[in-house]
This record gives structure tokens, sequence and C-alpha cells, in this order.
């Protein structure tokens, strides 16, 4: 099984800090989980808010415990709210139904890892989170 390491996990996230700065964003919370949903990187900038890196977490973890992007999480909560509710409850709460939890994958779309990223609004989040993923090198998997 591939493995996403602790150097391309850093380089995820100052990747994605920087395109964060490079668009101005507020400030940001990015989170990296590799597949098997072992914390591997966590940055929050400063002025973050208080929560804003469990957020982080709770889109990654959602989307990596669910298989899929934490968009398709997001119309799965619109379309089917008591499943996701009773999957949120099943991964601990750890499940945050929003854009911003992307899913890392390889050239063969097996699923590395994930990354979280809170802070600005969703959308935003999420195209951070896609380009860390892409300075890294690999694929990223927002559930669109």
């Amino acid at each position: 099984m591939p493995e996403l390491t602790l150097e391309t996990a850093q380089l995820i996230v100052s990747a994605a800090l920087k395109a964060a700065r490079e668009k101005s964003f507020k400030p940001l919370s990015i989170v990296v989980y590799d597949a098997r949903g072992a914390l591997k990187a966590l940055a929050s900038e400063d002025g973050t808010s208080l929560k804003r890196a469990e957020i982080a977490m709770g889109k990654a973890y959602g989307a990596l415990a669910m298989g899929v992007g934490s968009r398709a999480l997001h119309k799965m909560a619109t379309d089917r709210p008591y499943f996701v509710a009773a999957a949120s409850h099943v991964v601990g709460g750890q499940l945050v139904p929003v854009p911003g939890g992307v899913l890392i994958k390889d050239a063969k779309g097996q699923i590395l890892g994930a990354v979280g990223v809170s802070g600005d609004t969703s959308d935003n989040d999420e195209i951070v989170a896609a380009a860390g993923i892409g300075a890294a090198g690999l694929t990223f998997d927002a559930g669109a």
C-alpha cells in the first residue's frame, strides 16, 4: 500500500498556505491525514478562530472515513440528513459535511489520505486543499 510520507504532508500544508496567502484568504487551519487516519501534519495560521483546526480535522477525517470528498458529503447531508447524522455518530463526531475536505489520491486513484481546510468560505477552503495536493504531484478528489 503506497504511503503518504511526513515530507509530502508538510509539502501539502506549505503549498496550501502559500496559495491561501496569494489569494488573500482569511487565516486557515490545514490538516493532513494518511490513509489509515493517522494525523500527519497540522498547521493553524495566526489569527484563526479557536476551533478551526478541529473543523478542518472533521472535514478531512469525514471524507476519509466515508471515502468521498466532503463536497459529496454536503450533498448527502442535504439529500439524506439522517444518514449523515448517523455516519457522524459512527465516526465519533469527526464528520463536517461541507466542502474543504479533499481526498489525496495517487496516479492509479488509490486513496493516500485526506486534507482538511477551514477558515475561509468552504469553497475557498477546498481550493486551497486542492492546490496543496496538486503541488505535491498528487491527485485531489473533492467529491464534486
